[in-house]
């Protein structure tokens, strides 16, 4: 005889990149298990693969998470395990008065947004009459960056290259560019124009909140940022 099947909630939430509305459901047991036997391994690769098996298990809408910003799963990986694990999770933290105590904090996940940092536009002007549209990093380039092993200077230049979307002047938007253009290309730019893609990255929305500790051995309290997935697990 075959056993009756749970029922599971259905939420939804507003993807912070399109606003577009999706829906998902909670972690369910072997969701938490995938993560928690990743978590085991401290191996970043493999981390990011259960993330990505857990997000896919857990949306009911049909979207394409390969293609999704980074800042869109961690948003949508806290949203999930807001109504999975509870809407607070306490988090352990370095309190910034001594830079060695640690502290635990309780920090309400639905509380969490993502955050834009101050003039960020993914167009870019170089000069008066040419810019370059920028795309977010998605979570197959995240991908790609973990598994490179090439060196870091490389790495970057690579990576800034991918995410320019399209090149454009006056007269023409260049979008079909290959990869080796790209790179010809921001090695053509000035150190100011170059300054101005590093704004772009530096700028780029991230899940953040802002928390109040309280030092346990020095009572000072201490005012800090939390930011990206990783902080608030």
């Amino acid at each position: 005889m075959a056993l009756p099947k749970l029922n599971t909630p259905i939420y939804e939430l507003n993807l912070p990149s399109t606003d577009e509305v999706i829906k998902y459901r909670p972690f369910l047991v072997k969701d938490e298990k995938t993560l928690l036997m990743a978590q085991e391994t401290k191996d970043l690769k493999t981390i990011i693969n259960a993330v990505k098996i857990v997000i896919k298990n857990c949306i009911e809408s049909d979207i394409k998470i390969d293609d999704l910003p980074m800042f869109d799963l961690e948003y949508i990986l806290l949203k999930i395990r807001s109504k999975s694990v509870g809407e607070t999770s306490k988090i352990s933290v370095k309190c910034p008065d001594d830079n060695k105590t640690m502290a635990v904090v309780d920090v309400r996940l639905d509380d969490i947004e993502v955050e834009m940092g101050e003039g960020h536009s993914p167009k870019i002007n170089l000069t008066k009459d040419l810019g370059v549209m920028m795309a977010y990093p998605s979570f197959d380039i995240y991908n790609k960056l973990v598994n490179d092993e090439t060196n870091e200077i490389q790495m970057s230049m690579e990576l800034i290259a991918d995410l320019i979307h399209q090149v454009w002047n006056k007269d023409e938007v260049y979008d079909d560019i290959t990869t080796k253009e790209k790179l010809e290309f921001v090695d053509s730019m000035t150190t100011e124009q170059f300054n101005k893609i590093k704004k772009f990255f530096e700028t780029m929305p991230k899940v953040s909140k802002e928390i109040e500790i309280e030092n346990p051995k020095t009572k000072v309290k201490s005012k800090m940022t939390l930011e990206g997935i990783q902080a608030f697990f």
